[in-house]
């Protein structure tokens, strides 16, 4: 069975979802994950989402 509609959702946002995460400062990584930050959320990168759960970063 083919993959044909894998990443569909991401194709119609802002430069494919990619961007800087403004918690590790990388570039070019998707930035798809929301995230508080006091009253506004922000999108941040897969492993930093992670970081953040586990409690290892702050936001």
């Amino acid at each position: 069975m083919s993959k044909a509609h894998r990443g569909k959702g991401i194709r119609e946002l802002f430069h494919r979802g990619r961007g800087v995460c403004p918690v590790c400062g990388r570039l070019n990584v998707k930035t798809l994950y929301e995230q508080d930050k006091g009253e506004t959320k922000i999108k941040i990168c897969k492993i930093c989402r992670a970081a953040v759960k586990h409690g290892k970063k702050s936001v």
